[in-house]
């Protein structure tokens, strides 16, 4: 798709100058500058733990800076707190939301304020106006619904519009693009668009070269939390920038070698469930996963994948239908005897569901085994054991930064958390590994390692069902690509012969040629 650029370079919105952040002895931000004009989208590039996340939150008046100053429309600011920027016309919207999951999208985003007339919330007053701004910037919304029922893609436009309606005139994107599908993402740029065409400016923090080359004007990359360099993205390439970001060539292609499948592992027939609403999700779903093949599902988000990952693992009960592993009935089974039956998987969610977060990273490491030898013996926690087997699998899965098994998992980068929940299940080495956007928000170079481990586990006989919104992944990975629609696999195509335009159509509900 052809960028538009709507950058004003003569108008510096924002200037950060030399910010340092230190944390303790750490630092996570050495000297970074950052300069953010009129309209611009500025990327800021760098991996997990770079030190991305802690620079915005030090402009959005989370954190405040060791040394170093912010200016903004050239003059210079401090911060006592989120209020601060926001009345200074700044609005993040972070990777993990910050929503209220009972309330309703209507009442998050008023949030804190509240439109009263008199002792009265007035509500009408702003349904009109978030009415007026999601048609303004074209971004769909159910404002009735509540959060713990709407896709991640709708949840991000809730915090979009949350910002917005603050009134932000820039908006700072940490990974917006971690957990969307590839036609929310291109919702997502035309939203972006839209913002920048208006004269707002945006800032992605990301890792994803594709969609940099694709939306943004400039591109900042930081690297273990120095600042590299700034570059004009038009005269840049992916392979430029991906070297710049991990200091090394980086190899996008997946290593796979031919294998013939084996037994025939996971097997569900004719499968019927229902979502949260009481509405027909899984319309007589039939699935088939054999050993030592990765079998990937392809589908856009909400046509039933979410709900079918829930049943295999034991989080939600089914209608009707059958399950089997290795012919081991587990048809609404609990998740220890789905665990048992020999099922481990990668959640979607990775804090919800992948992660205790207030844990250690040592406990998290190993959580369905934490009564067993060598971690227990006759009932008490054996510390010794649980930090050698953290420090080894931190160690060979490369969670940054190292000397951290007893800190709480919610001290990790996004990324880094994800690659304590990879070490943890492709370590319990189930018959069946079911791999859930297993490499959301993580870096060029970490995708490459996850990427090695699922072929590994295909490779030692393992069956792999891998569901991801990485429709590249997907073919990069999968043996066999199954398409979702509307509850049910309707083709399937060989991994080799995959064709991105053809599974696309087939995704929309397209039958196979």
């Amino acid at each position: 798709m052809g960028r538009v650029s709507h950058m004003d370079p003569a108008v510096e919105v924002i200037a950060m100058k030399d910010i340092v952040k230190k944390f303790g002895d750490f630092t996570a931000n050495d000297h970074i500058n950052l300069t953010l004009h009129k309209g611009e989208v500025h990327a800021i590039l760098g991996e997990n733990g770079a030190g991305k996340s802690t620079l915005m939150n030090v402009l959005c008046g989370l954190y405040r800076p060791t040394s170093g100053q912010i200016y903004i429309k050239g003059k210079e600011t401090v911060f006592s707190g989120p209020k601060d920027a926001i009345d200074q016309g700044i609005g993040m919207v972070h990777q993990h939301f910050m929503l209220i999951q009972p309330f309703t999208v209507l009442d998050n985003i008023i949030l804190g304020v509240e439109p009263t007339s008199g002792l009265v919330i007035n509500k009408k007053d702003a349904r009109k106006k978030i009415m007026e701004l999601s048609e303004q910037y074209a971004m769909k919304i159910d404002l009735d619904a509540k959060i713990e029922d709407i896709s991640v893609g709708m949840q991000q436009r809730v915090e979009i519009l949350k910002v917005l309606y603050r009134g932000a005139e820039t908006l700072i994107l940490d990974e917006p693009t971690a957990s969307l599908t590839p036609q929310e993402i291109e919702g997502l740029m035309d939203i972006i668009a839209n913002l920048t065409k208006d004269g707002k400016s945006v800032i992605i923090i990301t890792h994803k070269l594709k969609e940099i080359m694709a939306s943004s004007d400039n591109c900042t990359i930081i690297r273990q939390g120095k600042y590299i360099d700034t570059v004009d993205v038009s005269k840049s390439s992916e392979n430029e920038l991906a070297a710049m970001m991990v200091g090394r060539e980086v190899n996008f292609k997946v290593d796979k070698k031919d294998q013939e499948p084996g037994e025939l592992v996971l097997e569900v027939k004719n499968l019927h469930a229902k979502d949260y609403r009481g509405v027909e999700v899984l319309k007589g779903l039939n699935l088939k996963v054999h050993a030592g093949e990765i079998t990937g599902l392809a589908g856009v988000d909400g046509n039933g994948q979410t709900e079918l990952v829930e049943i295999l693992t034991g989080l939600k009960k089914a209608e009707s239908g059958e399950v089997r592993v290795l012919g081991k009935d587990i048809f609404n089974k609990s998740p220890k005897a789905t665990f048992d039956a020999g099922v481990s998987s990668i959640p979607a969610d990775r804090q919800k569901h992948g992660l205790i977060l207030d844990f250690a990273i040592e406990d998290n490491l190993i959580m369905q085994h934490f009564n067993e030898e060598p971690f227990a013996s006759k009932g008490f926690l054996q510390r010794k054991a649980i930090r050698k087997n953290a420090t080894e699998l931190m160690e060979k899965f490369d969670v940054r930064p190292r000397g951290t098994e007893g800190k709480p998992a919610k001290t990790l980068s996004g990324g880094n958390q994800q690659k304590v929940i990879i070490a943890r299940e492709v370590t319990n080495d189930k018959e069946l590994l079911i791999a859930v956007n297993p490499t959301r928000g993580l870096d060029v170079g970490a995708i490459e390692f996850v990427h090695k481990y699922l072929v590994e586990q295909r490779n030692k006989g393992r069956a792999v069902l891998l569901v991801s919104f990485e429709l590249d992944e997907v073919m990069d990975l999968s043996d066999r690509i199954e398409v979702i629609f509307d509850g049910q696999i309707t083709g399937s195509v060989s991994g080799k012969e995959a064709d991105e335009k053809e599974l696309g159509y087939m995704m929309a509900g397209g039958k196979k040629e």
